[in-house]
């Protein structure tokens, strides 16, 4: 990332109290647009007060001479996923216009092909802007397999749990956590969930075909986690191998 000479917390975080006033000034449209109620209203703040404190912790820690362009895509990208997650909690008492939450989940979905883009033109990729990235996507599609739930069953819930299932799964078999090679499958999946999730809840499909869709969204991010899990399970026990074992004491010796 591009890095001024100096470390100035209060520049970097300005950033962030902006976010969260656009999520407050996003949600106050919304409220007005479609008389949102309580539901809407408090999770919509909780999420814009959760991203706030968060990304603020994160940004101090990592020191960050500077947010980056990219990272601003990503930020605004979480402003429609927090007034999605408004919507969608709105959605428990009455539904929302579809319109919207076609629009908003959209205009998400595609701005996740921007940032990353910034990133590499700009040459500001950090590890941090990477997992932003990474957390807004996964809680953008936990976020709409709940509102499809509402529509197809509890089973589309493991759409939107699975990533956070392999987080918690991680803690207790490190493995887990190594580095996965990159994949070009992988990352198509992921895309896919959202585009996939969105067309179902947008219900302009019958019923079967909804399902279907949400079957197939499914399908495919088990198949990915899957296949990932028996990549890191293999290396690992390579690496446990008495064989890998001696080759590092010969080359530490």
């Amino acid at each position: 990332m591009a890095l001024n000479n100096t470390y100035d917390a209060r520049l970097v975080q300005q950033e962030t109290a902006v976010g969260a006033g656009v999520q407050v000034l996003l949600l106050a449209l919304i409220g007005t647009a479609i008389g949102m109620g309580p539901a809407g209203w408090l999770t919509g703040l909780a999420f814009a007060i959760a991203t706030w404190a968060v990304l603020s912790r994160a940004l101090h820690r990592s020191r960050l001479r500077s947010f980056g362009a990219a990272n601003r895509v990503t930020l605004g990208r979480a402003t429609l996923v927090g007034g999605v997650t408004a919507l969608v909690a709105d959605s428990f008492q009455s539904s929302p216009p579809v319109s919207l939450f076609v629009g908003l989940t959209a205009v998400a979905l595609i701005l996740d092909g921007v940032d990353g883009k910034v990133a590499r033109r700009t040459g500001t990729s950090t590890p941090l802007g990477a997992r932003f990235d990474m957390e807004v996507d996964a809680f953008l599609i936990l976020v709409l397999s709940v509102y499809v739930s509402m529509q197809l069953g509890l089973w589309v819930l493991l759409i939107g749990g699975m990533r956070y299932v392999f987080v918690a799964a991680a803690r207790v078999w490190p493995w887990l956590t190594a580095a996965l090679p990159p994949s070009t499958a992988r990352k198509t999946v992921a895309a896919l969930q959202g585009v996939l999730l969105l067309l179902a809840g947008a219900d302009l499909l019958p019923y079967a075909a909804n399902f279907g869709v949400a079957a197939l969204a499914l399908g495919l991010l088990v198949w990915s986690f899957g296949r990932d899990v028996l990549w890191l399970y293999r290396a690992s026990r390579v690496e446990k191998s008495p064989a890998r074992r001696q080759v590092r004491e010969l080359v530490a010796s």
